[in-house]
């Protein structure tokens, strides 16, 4: 293998150079200088992300392990700026409580997301189950990252035993696939499976495992405890970006490997789907912490995000890609504000937002604009992407399915008004007092609120997403 056809796996490249980067500054900087390392960590992430939107040729390396299209070019991109925004905002924790450790939350972050690379480009189990483990182990670390904090603790230790016992069911399952294909690469699986049980038994562990990584019902116990208990830019990313790359690969496997059993697999999402849906809508309506609140939506929203995959047409890939795009920005924006407000105030109730127009209007109109994108309403962009996805299911003839989706939509109206409610008209004796964000939070909360306002008026956008899928569905 020549330099040349390394440098096709130029995403994967860019973060490990980043990393030692990374790891050779922070040895350099010292405590009085952390701010700059933070700037300086924060550029070079910039940089990757840049460069990751870039178009590059196909590739295909390591024997045809790895395979890089238009259509992974675009996941991971997204996966990248989605950690770009959460790194922005965990920029006053950083150099807060945490300003001695900012170098270990960089580079474990920054570890996560090449396992997440290699997972999205694998087209052999074996590399995507290695780019599941390194994208898995270090978010247990960061979960857990607050050492002070019992929560913090208790929350790196459910997510590492619950995560090890999904991969073992995703093992089992793989073992399963190997026995009857006597191959790992996804080509060679795609052609030898059939509808025996073997097959069956394979494909149910296989989505199972998976389904923890995105919190789907019944799969998703673990969600709120550590979303509660990690810190919240931790938090943020487990919601999106980790939740993200478990969906990228879902998709793509199912849509591959697995498309000769569709009967099969097209029933277990249905009932999936209505099972993630409903349950993350009514345990939404009952919580009062924000973390949890946002910890449950984000359950409801992957059930929407499963809507696309019953399209195995364009249309089903493009409305994944592109509701993920548009959920990357709605979520980090709500997330974003819940942010400044416990570092400012150390307040996660949603009591506590009593009043919050009085005193901080911009921001209280930032998590408008993201519970509105969350909720569907128009003209957001989170109106376009459910548009999408019911429009992808309903072009499939599964009616009962749209409606009950769209009945969900309008529950969820509810908790995610309710939030609204609390900032504009609700008062309180005590408000959260007056505060500005830092810099890098008000850049993080601009990048979320052109991307909610203006993603649903470029149409071009999902043309090119379309295109992109086009490829992918006819390579496969």
């Amino acid at each position: 293998m020549s330099l040349s056809d390394l440098l096709l796996m130029r995403n994967e490249l860019m973060l490990i150079s980043a990393l030692i980067i990374i790891l050779i500054a922070d040895l350099f900087y010292g405590d009085d200088r952390r701010n700059q390392f933070y700037t300086f960590s924060v550029v070079l992430v910039f940089i990757v992300t840049v460069v990751s939107f870039i178009p590059q040729e196909t590739a295909t390396l390591f024997g045809g392990m790895y395979h890089v299209g238009p259509t992974q070019m675009v996941m991971k991109a997204i996966l990248n700026l989605g950690t770009f925004l959460v790194l922005l905002q965990a920029s006053s924790w950083l150099n807060g409580p945490q300003k001695g450790r900012s170098g270990e939350f960089i580079l474990l972050l920054i570890s996560t997301l090449i396992g997440m690379g290699y997972m999205v480009s694998s087209q052999h189990f074996l590399m995507f189950f290695l780019g599941l483990e390194l994208a898995t182990i270090p978010l247990a670390a960061l979960a857990a990252f607050e050492t002070h904090q019992s929560k913090s603790a208790e929350a790196g230790i459910k997510f590492i035993l619950l995560a090890a016992f999904s991969s073992g069911v995703l093992l089992f399952g793989l073992s399963m696939i190997y026995a009857l294909s006597g191959s790992m690469y996804f080509e060679d699986v795609m052609l030898s499976v059939n509808d025996s049980p073997l097959a069956v038994l394979g494909l149910i562990f296989f989505i199972s495992g998976l389904a923890f990584k995105i919190s789907i019902v019944p799969f998703h116990l673990w969600t709120a405890d550590v979303y509660e208990g990690a810190p919240i830019s931790v938090t943020a990313y487990l919601s999106v970006v980790s939740k993200g790359a478990a969906v990228f690969i879902l998709l793509i496997v199912l849509h591959t490997v697995f498309i000769s059993l569709l009967d099969l697999w097209f029933p277990i999402l249905y009932v999936l789907i209505i099972l993630t849906i409903t349950l993350g809508n009514l345990f939404a309506l009952r919580q009062s912490n924000v973390k949890r609140f946002l910890a449950f939506s984000s359950i409801a929203q992957a059930g929407f995000i499963l809507l696309g995959f019953i399209n195995t047409n364009a249309l089903g890939p493009a409305t994944v890609i592109y509701f993920v795009l548009i959920y990357v920005f709605s979520n980090l924006a709500a997330f974003g504000v819940a942010t400044a407000i416990l570092d400012e105030s150390g307040k996660q109730k949603l009591t506590d937002y009593k009043g919050f127009y009085d005193t901080n209007p911009k921001l209280s109109l930032v998590m408008m604009l993201a519970m509105f994108s969350l909720a569907g309403i128009p003209p957001v962009a989170g109106f376009f992407g459910k548009f999408f996805l019911f429009t992808a299911v309903a072009e499939q003839g599964y009616y009962v399915l749209v409606l009950i989706a769209v009945i969900n939509s309008i529950v969820s109206l509810y908790y995610y008004l309710l939030v609204v409610k609390a900032m504009f008209i609700d008062k309180s004796e005590s408000p959260i007092p007056t505060f500005q964000s830092n810099f890098p939070m008000k850049v993080s909360l601009v990048i979320c609120v052109i991307g909610i306002v203006s993603i649903g008026f470029y149409g071009g956008l999902f043309d090119h997403l379309m295109e992109v899928a086009s490829h992918f569905v006819s390579v496969n």
